[in-house]
C-alpha cells in the first residue's frame, strides 16, 4: 500500500521552474555568477552513524532498529507533516520500461532545493501520469527540520525495506534523498537476481566495437571523473549507480548527475565543469562570495561541495543501447603500494570487490576523510548481509566473463605532503583506461600479491607508478615495503573471513 501523504498543503510533482522559484526563497540560497542557485546546507555530508534499517526487513546484522521504534518515529514524522507545506516529486529510478522502479520524494517545501535536485535525477513520469494513481515502489519521506532526539546529532535515517519507505529526520543534505531511494533499490535489484553497483558506466568505441566499462568506487575516489574523462570518443552512460544482471546486462538508474565540485577545473574535467556552470544546475555547499562568484577550490566550509544537473548536458550514450559489460574497474584511492593498475582473475575480482579499499574523502564526512577504509563493493548503501554481495558478484562473473582491474587513483609511496611519493594523476588514469580497452598493456606477475601488474602502458613513462616496489627499492625502503605487504595480506584475509557465508574461493584468492 502506498504511503498516504497528509500535510497542511501539498504540491504534486511541481515543475522544475516552480522548484527553482521555491529554492530562491530559501534564506540560505543564493544565485551565482552562472545564473544557477547554490544552497548552504547545515549538514555537509551523509550521516552514516544516523542510518538504521528496521531489523525485521533485512538480514543485515549492522545498525538496526526495532519495528516498534520505527513505528514510533514514523508516527512523530507524520504528525509533524500534518501541519507543514510539502512538495511531492515522482519519477523513475531507471529508464528501461521493463526494469525501472517508480519512486517518490515527499519533503518540506521549505527545503525545495532537495526536491529540485531530485527531480533532475529521476527519469520523468509518463505523459498519462496522475498523482492519485501513482503507486511508488520506493518512497522517501524527508523532514530536514524535525530533530529526532536520542540518535547521533539528533539525526535519523530510518529504512523500512518491507514497505520500501525511508524516513529522513534533521538533515538538509541532498545525498540523503538520492541515497535513500537507491538504498531501497539495491534491495529490489538483489531480489531480481542482480546486484546494484556503486559504479559509473561508460561506452568506449574500439575497433568498430562499443566496449562497456563499469567503474566501481567509493564517493570521492574518482569514479565520476573516470566516467567522464574521454578516451577514443567515449561517452558516459551513468555516473553513480547501475544494476548488473546475469549475462552482463546493465541498467541505468538516474537521469542526472550528482558530482563533487571540489577542485573542479575546466582543464582537467571539462565535461563536468561545463555542465556545472549551466544556469539550471543546482549547487550545494559550494563557496560563493556576496557577489555570487563561485570558488571551487575554497574548502573553508567543506570539501564536499556538490552539484546536480541533467545528464543530457554531457551528450550521454543512449541508456537503451548499452552492450553487456566487458570491463570492471575497481578504484582504490590509495597512498602506498597499490599499483596504478592490476589485473585480477575471477576469484581475485570478487575479493578486491569485497575489500573495497580506499582512503576516505569528505563525501563520508569528517569521520572518514583521510582514513583508510574497507567498504564491501565500495557500496555503503547495500542494505543486506555483505556476504550476499560477494557471493552474488561471483555468480555474475560466472554468468558472463568480465575483465576486472584495480586502479589506484591516489598516490604511491606516501600521502600528500610526502616528497618521496608520486601522485597518480588524471592523465595517468585515462591512459590506463584506454590501454585496458585497447588491450595494449604488457603484463607480468606480481610476486607479492599474485595478481598481474603492468610492465608498460602506452602514455605512461614512469614505471614506478605502475610498479611501486621499484620506487621503494630506489629509495631504500624495502623493509617498509615488505612489512606493508605482509600486513596487507594478513588484514585482507582476516577481513574477508569475517563475512560468514562468503564463498571460500574469494577468501583463498588473497595470497
Amino acid at each position: 500500500m502506498a504511503y498516504e501523504v497528509k500535510a497542511g498543503s501539498v504540491e504534486w510533482n511541481p515543475t522544475a521552474a516552480r522548484l527553482r522559484e521555491l529554492t530562491e526563497k530559501m534564506p540560505n540560497s543564493q544565485v551565482t555568477e552562472f545564473g544557477n542557485v547554490v544552497v548552504k546546507a547545515r549538514v555537509d555530508s551523509r550521516s552514516a552513524k544516523s542510518t538504521y534499517i528496521v531489523d525485521d526487513s533485512t538480514n543485515t546484522t549492522k545498525q538496526t532498529i526495532t519495528r516498534a521504534e520505527y513505528d514510533r518515529v514514523a508516527a512523530a514524522q507524520d504528525e509533524y507533516l500534518a501541519g507543514r507545506d510539502v512538495v511531492v516529486v515522482d519519477g523513475y529510478i531507471g529508464s528501461d520500461p521493463g526494469f525501472r522502479t517508480r519512486a517518490r520524494l515527499v519533503i518540506e517545501a521549505s527545503n525545495a532545493n532537495i526536491a529540485g535536485m531530485q527531480k533532475q535525477l529521476y527519469y520523468p513520469v509518463d505523459a498519462d501520469y496522475e498523482p492519485a494513481t501513482w503507486d511508488p515502489d520506493t518512497t522517501v519521506v524527508y523532514t530536514p527540520n524535525l530533530p529526532m532526539e536520542g540518535y547521533p546529532n539528533d539525526r535519523l535515517i530510518a529504512v523500512d525495506l518491507n514497505a520500501d519507505i525511508t524516513r529522513v529526520f534533521n538533515s538538509d543534505y541532498f545525498g540523503e534523498s538520492k541515497k535513500g531511494g537507491l538504498r531501497m533499490w539495491n534491495n529490489i535489484v538483489y531480489g531480481r537476481g542482480g546486484l546494484s553497483l556503486h559504479a559509473g558506466c561508460k561506452v568506449i568505441p574500439v575497433g568498430g566495437e562499443n566496449k562497456t566499462v563499469l567503474i566501481v568506487g567509493l564517493s570521492g575516489t574518482g569514479k565520476t571523473t573516470t566516467t567522464f574523462t574521454t578516451q577514443l570518443g567515449s561517452k558516459p552512460v551513468q555516473d553513480d549507480f547501475i544494476a548488473l544482471m546475469p549475462q552482463g546486462r546493465v541498467y541505468t538508474t538516474e537521469n542526472g548527475c550528482f558530482a563533487k565540485t571540489f577542485g573542479l577545473d575546466p582543464e582537467f574535467e571539462p565535461t563536468i565543469y561545463h555542465a556545472t556552470v549551466k544556469p539550471d544546475a543546482y549547487l550545494e555547499n559550494v563557496s560563493v562570495d556576496a557577489d555570487g562568484k563561485v570558488d571551487f577550490f575554497d574548502t573553508s566550509y567543506t570539501k564536499n561541495g556538490r552539484t546536480t544537473w541533467p545528464f543530457k548536458y554531457v551528450d550521454p550514450w543512449p541508456a537503451d543501447k548499452v552492450e553487456p559489460a566487458e570491463f570492471l574497474l575497481i578504484l582504490n584511492r590509495n597512498e602506498n603500494i597499490v599499483p596504478g593498475v592490476a589485473r585480477l582473475d575471477r576469484a581475485q575480482a570478487a575479493a578486491y570487490f569485497m575489500l573495497g579499499e580506499t582512503t576516505g574523502t569528505s563525501a563520508g564526512g569528517k569521520d572518514e576523510e583521510g582514513k583508510f577504509l574497507r567498504v564491501p563493493g565500495t557500496n555503503p548503501f547495500f542494505p543486506r548481509d555483505m556476504a550476499d554481495m560477494g557471493n552474488r558478484m561471483l555468480e555474475l562473473l560466472d554468468s558472463h566473463e568480465m575483465k576486472v582491474f584495480v586502479l589506484n587513483t591516489g598516490r604511491v609511496g606516501g600521502g600528500e605532503g610526502d616528497d618521496r611519493a608520486k601522485k597518480v594523476k588524471i592523465p595517468h588514469s585515462s591512459a590506463i583506461v584506454q590501454a585496458i580497452v585497447e588491450g595494449t598493456i604488457e603484463w607480468e606477475d606480481d610476486p607479492d600479491f599474485g595478481y598481474e601488474i603492468a610492465s608498460s602502458v602506452p602514455g605512461i613513462d614512469d614505471i614506478e607508478i605502475l610498479q611501486p616496489r621499484r620506487l621503494y627499492e630506489r629509495q631504500g625502503r624495502m623493509e617498509e615495503y615488505d612489512a606493508m605487504v605482509e600486513r596487507l595480506k594478513a588484514e585482507r584475509r582476516e577481513y574477508l573471513s569475517s563475512f560468514a557465508g562468503l564463498d571460500e574461493a574469494i577468501v583463498k584468492s588473497i595470497g
